[in-house]
């Protein structure tokens, strides 16, 4: 008796060995992955986060390398700014100097003058030591004349009761004298003749007799 094939036996092959490719197929990937570095999420932000470090290094240098390269304009502007000050400064030195000059000549000036009045003055002071200068036209144009000179910054120094002070002053005469209590220092007693000063000038020093305090 010849045995015949059914038609659903060949089929039922085929699903067979298809299924078992395909479980055979499954186990080879896990293998693969199995085999392979373990990625994790930690991995990858690391290489992101250097790489943008180093994107923020290259930024940073090449801003250095513009802040570096200054335009010549801005050079050549920063020197002739500099170059500006600089002359306004000697300009303002300059300016102060010839002041300073000027007014040393004025005094020099209004001093040559006081120096040519010292005989009237003096004959000026000795009136009115003797109360001559009371009253009278003699009297008026004294005061007069004082007043101008004063007007010009011309100083009549030495004063009896004064502190002695030798820059000012020229003692001519150690005389014995009373003088207020309480006086540690040589005092002017006596005015012999007057002196002048004109501004840090001194046209004469005063001359006059000192006491010294007993």
């Amino acid at each position: 008796m010849t045995e015949q094939n059914h038609p659903h036996d060949e089929p039922q092959d085929d699903l067979d060995a298809e299924a078992q490719r395909l479980v055979e197929q499954s186990r080879n990937q896990q293998d693969e992955q199995a085999a392979m570095p373990d990625m994790t999420a930690e991995g990858v932000p690391a290489f992101a986060e250097e790489g943008e470090a180093a994107g923020d290094s290259a930024s940073q240098t090449d801003e250095g390398d513009v802040a570096s390269e200054t335009h010549p304009d801005t050079l050549l502007a920063a020197e002739r700014l500099e170059d500006l000050r600089r002359a306004q400064a000697d300009h303002v030195n300059y300016r102060n100097r010839m002041e300073r000059e000027r007014a040393k000549d004025k005094d020099a000036t209004i001093g040559t003058v006081v120096e040519a009045l010292l005989p009237v003055l003096d004959d000026v002071h000795m009136a009115r030591e003797h109360g001559e200068l009371t009253d009278g036209p003699f009297a008026a144009i004294a005061t007069k004349l004082e007043t101008t000179l004063e007007r010009f910054g011309v100083r009549r120094v030495g004063a009896v009761g004064e502190v002695f002070d030798p820059t000012l002053h020229e003692a001519l005469m150690h005389t014995q004298a009373e003088l207020p209590e309480g006086t540690t220092e040589t005092t002017i007693v006596q005015v012999l003749q007057p002196g002048f000063v004109v501004g840090d000038r001194v046209v004469r020093a005063a001359r006059v007799a000192v006491a010294d305090p007993a």
